[in-house]
């Protein structure tokens, strides 16, 4: 809560409470007073049962049990059950605030409250100057529960909403982990593994066949740097720092692909793109299925290279469809140190973000086939 907002409540609180002073001498609700008690009496104890409640929100607790004992004495001094009105008004702010201890639902207080009402209307057929002490003390206690009900069910409530924010914010920051390791996966692993490829291959020719040998380290070379530009592009965004923005490299997308296809033949894989998009997909949906077809041919080259491999999307009737198979294996293939299954799991996710499905399996004729669809 804001200062300024803080000292309008308190200001009300103060108008409150010079109110609940005058409150007892309205001539409808003066009280018949003996001739024991005075005028004076009456100011005083007035101005002692609601002068505390300018502080309720300050001292919820003190001030309830000051202006209940102050609307004790003043009921028992004769200015009937007018003074209950503030303790009702000093109790809220407690029930509201203050932990419960014991399960005393509103229900059961508001049944209490009702059974008050009912004995006060039936024990009250004089009217209030001529009332007895018992139906003062009836109408006491019906207005206090009536206002611990209705305090305790508004605590109940606010305790409620700030349950749901919070796993709201909960899960907000779990979606937001897995995005992040998703991008960071998406961009170390498929750079890391065709480094990985590469290396291995020259580590195995550069004593026999050095030119072979010096034309995987190229690719290294040149993998490498890209893998550090992302990196930092993608560290960029993650911090959302305004002043990086014009240094950040747009959007990645399906316009895209043919650089990343060139990578992968440099690792030995021949990729044969075909793309029938007559319609360009959202931004979101395209930055996934370049993931996806990143990720895909990352295990081409980790686990079939050298081979061939087919990437054919296809964009219409709100969907982008999306397809890669590999002919499995080649001759001269080397096993590469196998992954964690987290490639897939980061395409499943991509594509069930969008309201899709990912299938995944091996082919009849041989191979592996990766097929997503992606709603837009």
């Amino acid at each position: 809560m804001g200062e300024i907002a803080r000292r309008r409540l308190l200001l009300l609180d103060s108008l409150a409470a010079l109110g609940y002073v005058l409150l007892p001498q309205v001539s409808v609700l003066r009280p018949a007073l003996g001739g024991e008690v005075d005028h004076a009496t009456v100011w005083l104890l007035s101005a002692a049962t609601a002068l505390p409640l300018a502080v309720r929100r300050l001292r919820p607790t003190p001030v309830f049990v000051f202006v209940l004992t102050a609307a004790c004495v003043a009921l028992a001094a004769g200015l009937g059950p007018v003074p209950f009105l503030a303790a009702a008004y000093a109790l809220y702010p407690v029930a509201v605030t203050r932990p419960q201890r014991t399960r005393l639902s509103p229900v059961a207080v508001g049944g209490v409250s009702v059974a008050g009402a009912a004995a006060l209307t039936l024990t009250g057929g004089q009217r209030y100057e001529g009332g007895t002490l018992g139906v003062q003390l009836v109408f006491g206690l019906l207005v206090l529960g009536a206002t611990w009900a209705t305090g305790t069910a508004v605590r109940e409530r606010r305790e409620s909403v700030r349950r749901v924010v919070e796993q709201a914010a909960e899960r907000a920051k779990v979606e937001e982990r897995l995005r992040i390791a998703r991008e960071i996966h998406d961009v170390v692993t498929h750079s890391v593994g065709l480094i990985a490829v590469k290396a291995g291959i020259a580590n195995h020719v550069i004593a026999d066949r050095p030119e072979e040998a010096r034309a995987a380290l190229t690719v290294i070379e040149d993998v490498s740097k890209r893998a550090l530009r992302d990196m930092r592009a993608t560290l960029k965004v993650l911090r959302h720092n305004p002043q990086d923005a014009q240094e950040l490299r747009p959007v990645l997308g399906l316009s895209d692909l043919p650089e990343l296809l060139r990578t992968a033949e440099a690792a030995g894989v021949h990729v044969e793109l075909r793309s029938h998009c007559p319609q360009d997909p959202p931004d979101g949906v395209a930055l996934s299925a370049f993931r996806i077809v990143q990720e895909a041919l990352t295990n081409v080259v980790k686990h079939a290279a050298p081979t061939r491999c087919r990437v054919h999307l296809v964009a219409e009737e709100g969907a982008l469809t999306i397809e890669v198979e590999d002919d499995g294996p080649g001759p001269g293939h080397r096993p590469t140190v196998p992954g964690g299954g987290l490639g897939l799991v980061g395409m499943r996710e991509r594509a069930t973000a969008h309201g899709g499905a990912l299938t995944v399996g091996p082919r009849e004729r041989g191979g592996f086939r990766v097929s997503a669809t992606l709603p837009y």
